[in-house]
């Protein structure tokens, strides 16, 4: 059985925020991390969506299926990291959405999924950044 991979950080700046309505959750974050040379991090969300693009990754065919619904919904939890793919700050997010009956979805984030209201927090990590590469095993953009 192979063992867990993991690297030591560091806590570098600590970040809480909010997002300009009607912009993209992923692209604001990547933006934010660029401007502030936020190459590692770790964040959570809260808000709400009026639109959004979510998927699960199909193991079988190795690729994702996605779909995307215009919808004002509450983002009951969403966390994920920033690492670097070809060198620039990459999102790798997961949310769970619920609607006015508290009926849930959820799954893996992708662009487009639109901010009404959101707050971020956001832990920046120092220390050697780790890089996704694509892992053959898998079909999946990878920390190598």
């Amino acid at each position: 059985m192979k063992e867990l991979s993991c690297f030591e950080f560091q806590q570098g700046r600590i970040f809480a925020g909010s997002f300009s309505h009607g912009g993209d959750l992923i692209n604001s974050i990547e933006e934010f991390c660029k401007k502030a040379s936020i190459q590692m991090a770790v964040f959570s969300v809260i808000g709400a969506v009026s639109s959004y693009t979510i998927g699960a990754y199909d193991q079988k065919q190795q690729v994702y299926v996605t779909f995307t619904e215009k919808a004002p919904l509450e983002i009951v939890s969403c966390t994920g990291n920033v690492s670097l793919k070809e060198g620039k700050p990459f999102v790798h997010a997961h949310i769970l959405l619920a609607d006015e009956l508290g009926k849930t979805i959820g799954g893996h984030l992708f662009s487009k999924t639109i901010i009404y209201a959101g707050e971020i927090n956001l832990q920046e990590l120092t220390g050697k950044p780790m890089e996704r590469n694509y892992d053959n095993n898998t079909g999946l953009m990878l920390w190598g």
